[in-house]
């Protein structure tokens, strides 16, 4: 009997025809990091589940109900439920901090919470993130949130509402803590069980509680932003006044509170109502402590994480524009051994400079062959025979317009189907297309 196994549920597969969408947003979101003084960094996929513990929090949704930990040989280990925390542990193992501060880092990494799936809620889902580590000032706030900001407008997304708020410090935080836990105390028997426990270890976790019983008892809660402390407050008044002077709308929402207890002071999300409840792309904020709480020296810090998925979700809601997928640039239509291996000589050739060659593999008749080449969007074909190779020329034929040029078979082929392909090119590509076929001629004819 067959077995039929299909993909665990909450994953995705991404198919050929949707990679170029994953490939804008890659593009764009490492293109607008590296600007911004950015490098890329790759972590593991797992890490000792004491890191997540000590980072993310024992009260938070995450680590008692959604992280994925397996036991080997007596360690535990976990795979990463969020990109911080291995990115920091990072950062520290390999002396990063020792080095020129602000440290800016960007990653691209997929990340695992047992979570239940949902559109715009995966159990393996991806990030683009970053952290930057060693500045206290708010302007590295209004940074990455300017950053976050260019990538999405860079990406043409729009409707995408940014919120901020401040959550304070360990000192202001003591006494917003008693507060809330004198509001819910009075209302303690109608929490969800696991609120009932935040309330005596973390009660700022209650106003982040999925329930709706817990959210509608959370409505007429104590804000947080009543009780900050002078320079909590001046941070926060700072950071309004740097993201009005680089003309960003945002609107203060003293509800946000991130579903990971690092987070000090200043925490934003950028959040869209198109996508259902899951409105949020990007979240982040600053986490002053969690450097010295993983054993490194006192080190303020922030980032932001951005959800490829729901991005994604949201551009193709918007129709926003994609770089185009990759087509076949020459297609080779062979008759005959001889043929075949002319065009696998050319092919390789071609592929040396960058082109997108194919050549019939399939031992089809010249009719299929055509036909696969239209199927496949080749821009040029070439059918080579017999007749072709004796003479050492061919028709070149252009697909679109179904005009044809003869092209010799030496070995300026290269360059005579170059200069076709960048006529052809600037007839139908913008200004700086042209100029990245303009500086692949110079390459070819050098």
């Amino acid at each position: 009997m067959a077995v039929n196994i299909k993909r665990p549920n909450g994953t995705e597969d991404v198919l050929p025809k949707d990679i170029h969408k994953w490939h804008t947003v890659e593009k764009i979101a490492r293109e607008t990091a590296e600007s911004f003084g950015f490098s890329e960094i790759r972590v593991p996929t797992f890490e000792n589940t004491d890191l997540f513990l000590r980072s993310v929090g024992e009260t938070t949704d995450v680590v008692q109900k959604e992280m994925y930990t397996v036991m080997a040989k007596e360690t535990k280990f976990t795979l990463r439920p969020e990109g911080t925390a291995g990115t920091i542990r990072a950062m520290l193992q390999n002396g990063l901090l020792n080095e020129a501060l602000p440290q800016r880092v960007f990653y691209i990494l997929s990340c695992f919470r047992h979570e239940r799936p949902q559109a715009g809620r995966l159990r393996e889902f991806h990030q683009f993130g970053l952290e930057m580590a060693g500045s206290a000032s708010p302007a590295a706030d209004a940074e990455v949130i300017s950053l976050a900001k260019t990538i999405l407008d860079r990406l043409e997304v729009k409707n995408i509402e940014l919120y901020i708020n401040s959550i304070g410090c360990p000192t202001c935080r003591a006494k917003y803590h008693e507060a809330l836990r004198s509001y819910f105390e009075a209302r303690k028997d109608e929490l969800c069980e696991t609120c009932q426990d935040r309330l005596v270890k973390n009660p700022m976790r209650i106003l982040d509680c999925k329930s709706p019983i817990c959210q509608e008892i959370g409505k007429n809660a104590p804000v947080i932003l009543d009780y900050l402390c002078e320079e909590c407050g001046d941070h926060f008044e700072k950071l309004k006044k740097y993201l009005t002077n680089l003309g960003i709308d945002f609107k203060v929402n003293p509800k946000i509170v991130r579903g990971l207890d690092y987070y000090t002071k200043t925490v934003f999300e950028f959040v869209t109502t198109e996508i259902g409840a899951q409105g949020t792309v990007c979240g982040g904020g600053r986490y002053d402590g969690l450097i010295e709480q993983l054993g490194g020296q006192h080190t303020p810090a922030l980032g932001f994480g951005m959800g490829i998925e729901r991005l994604l979700l949201v551009m193709d809601k918007q129709n926003c524009p994609y770089l185009l997928p990759k087509k076949c640039d020459i297609y080779f239509a062979t008759m005959g051994d001889a043929a075949l291996e002319k065009a696998m000589e050319l092919s390789r050739k071609l592929r040396e400079f960058g082109y997108y060659a194919e050549y019939d593999l399939m031992g089809r008749g010249i009719k299929a062959q055509m036909k696969y080449a239209n199927k496949i969007g080749a821009a040029f074909t070439v059918v080579l025979g017999d007749n072709e190779l004796e003479e050492g020329k061919a028709k070149l034929k252009e697909m679109e317009k179904g005009e044809e040029k003869e092209i010799l078979l030496n070995d300026k082929f290269v360059n005579n189907f170059d200069s076709v392909y960048f006529d052809k090119m600037m007839d139908t590509l913008e200004d700086d297309e042209v100029l990245g076929a303009f500086n692949k001629s110079v390459e070819v004819n050098e």
